[in-house]
């Protein structure tokens, strides 16, 4: 088991399109991918940093683990995702290490990714999120700057 890269920092919004404004505007940040995720209740903006994102997620519904987060917390940090070669192996790895994890099994993620979240309570009170991108795979840790190309979600970039 090991961390490749910092994947992405997911920021809960209110507000999707405002918040892609905001970044635009301030950073300069392009976004790279937009996808309504029906399974989590969210809309997301990824806008390309590097060779990692800043994943902007946006309640689709009250009830989803976003909308929950924005209720008691307001818009902020939601969690960081880690590049893994193989989420399924990583998972089993920290389960067998008594890490605490919300989900048992990977799931597909956006951009094509598989993924699998830890608990804040198994992770020094962070939600962390292991992505797996198929994109990437062969690519080593520490390597995968070398090939922007290969990070960049398959298919027209969408504008906000």
């Amino acid at each position: 088991m090991r961390l490749q890269r910092i994947d992405h920092v997911g920021y809960a919004v209110e507000d999707l399109d405002e918040a892609v404004r905001y970044h635009e505007r301030l950073y300069g940040a392009e976004v790279a991918h937009r996808e309504r995720m029906e399974r989590d209740g969210v809309d997301e903006a990824l806008l390309a940093v590097g060779d990692s994102y800043i994943q902007l997620l946006a309640p689709t519904r009250a009830d989803s683990p976003v909308g929950r987060f924005l209720a008691r917390n307001g818009p902020g940090v939601h969690h960081v995702g880690y590049g893994v070669a193989d989420v399924a192996a990583t998972l089993e790895d920290l389960k067998a290490l008594g890490v605490q994890v919300v989900d048992d099994h990977p799931r597909p993620g956006s951009r094509g990714c598989t993924v699998a979240f830890l608990h804040p309570r198994g992770a020094m009170g962070v939600l962390v999120e292991l992505v797996e991108d198929p994109r990437l795979a062969g690519v080593t840790a520490g390597h995968a700057g070398t090939s922007p190309e290969r990070r960049r979600p398959p298919g027209p970039t969408l504008g906000a």
